[in-house]
């Protein structure tokens, strides 16, 4: 099997994905404008060969990658990032070279959040009421169903980037003048605690793993007012969450793949309230959260599923796993080396410092830690946000 693996050392902890599929006898291929000698010594042992192009935004560039290894290697089987800013790339390019996988005809329905919006509705999962609004009166004829405030969010957008919560007309009036020149979807917005679905289905579209995490805020809050952020792993998944999460991956038809959906229980009823739908990994070290929760390699399962089609590990949840955030333009009580001290290795699983490109929302630093006990869990985000 030949896997060309686009972008493969960003983010780092991701060179993981091919580091197993190398061991299952893989043939892994890096394509990306990165360096070679910028690779870490991990990933390049993982390599059978490297092509680095001047732009990964050139598709010509990365249309000669692939037909360098295909004219040297033979035919390709798979191609991935992981990464959500190059999903398109990754379709338009499976589709030119037939290879398998979410293809052109594919991928708006993963990307546009109005076409999400269709896609729960023929799951019959609750979603958030909103529209694409191109003009003030679009706006206003969604506000007279939903009231302020609302939220504005690029149609095709990462995370939290360029998303505003409008809570008046003057608001409205200002978020028009300046809008950026691409499609923005508008929406009720929904008081209520994020919760997620999260896992990987097998060849055939089978359930292979999944779990839930709950955040302390949403990530526009986080990113708005620079705040920290933790969020941890459920042991138990709600039944209603299960239930919203299999009828949305029956109406993708997902195959071989992550999946990662954000839902709102809202605060008024507590009903479950689609948000939108990422079809990759979730963000961050929640793959290595996957694996401290559940003592088992999420990475290996992987590449067992895309070489054998099978997931080998059993999974209890035995324990919850916490990201917790610090930035750095805060005075806090405990100093890093006191929280490595005081956690130890039994609570405190990982730590390193965030990449730029996530700070906004993830934070400079991130810790993550465990436990069975919730409040365990909790006495811990307090010791490592604490502030003077």
């Amino acid at each position: 099997m030949n896997f060309v693996f686009l972008s493969p050392h960003f983010p780092p902890n991701y060179f993981q994905f091919a580091f197993w599929l190398r061991e299952l006898g893989v043939s892994v291929f890096g394509l990306a404008d990165e360096p070679y000698d910028l690779l870490s010594n991990e990933l390049k042992k993982c390599l059978r060969e490297y092509y680095k192009v001047h732009d990964m935004h050139n598709y010509d560039q990365l249309v000669r990658a692939l037909g360098y290894f295909t004219h040297r290697y033979g035919k390709l089987d798979r191609l991935e990032s992981f990464n959500e800013y190059w999903l398109e790339t990754e379709a338009h390019l499976r589709t030119d070279f037939n290879l398998a996988g979410l293809n052109s005809i594919d991928i708006m329905k993963v990307k546009r959040k109005s076409l999400m919006k269709q896609i729960f509705q023929k799951a019959g999962v609750l979603a958030a009421r909103g529209k694409i609004c191109h003009t003030i009166s679009d706006a206003y004829k969604l506000i007279d169903e939903t009231g302020y405030p609302i939220v504005a969010k690029p149609d095709i957008g990462v995370g939290a980037a360029k998303t505003y919560k409008i809570h008046n007309p003057t608001e409205l009036v200002q978020f028009f003048a300046q809008k950026p020149s691409v499609d923005y979807i508008l929406e009720e917005f929904i008081q209520g605690a994020i919760f997620t679905f999260d896992g990987l289905v097998d060849q055939d579209g089978n359930l292979a793993f999944y779990t839930s995490h709950t955040f302390s805020q949403g990530i526009m809050e986080v990113v708005n007012n620079d705040d920290n952020v933790f969020y941890y792993s459920l042991r138990k998944i709600p039944e209603d969450l299960e239930d919203a999460g299999r009828r949305i991956l029956k109406a993708y038809g997902l195959r071989e793949r992550f999946f990662h959906f954000e839902f709102f229980r809202r605060d008024t009823d507590h009903a479950l309230v689609a948000l939108e739908v990422n079809m990759r990994p979730p963000g961050g070290l929640t793959t290595d959260m996957f694996n401290y929760a559940n003592d088992m390699d999420i990475y290996k399962e992987w590449a067992y599923i895309v070489v054998h089609n099978k997931f080998t590990a059993d999974y209890t949840r035995p324990y919850h796993s916490c990201y917790v955030s610090r930035k750095s333009n805060r005075n806090y009580a405990h100093s890093h080396d006191e929280i490595v001290s005081a956690l130890g290795p039994g609570s405190l699983s990982h730590h390193q410092p965030i990449s730029g490109v996530f700070s906004a929302a993830l934070g400079d630093y991130g810790y993550l830690v465990r436990s069975p006990d919730l409040d365990e869990i909790n006495s811990m985000i307090e010791f490592i946000q604490q502030l003077r």
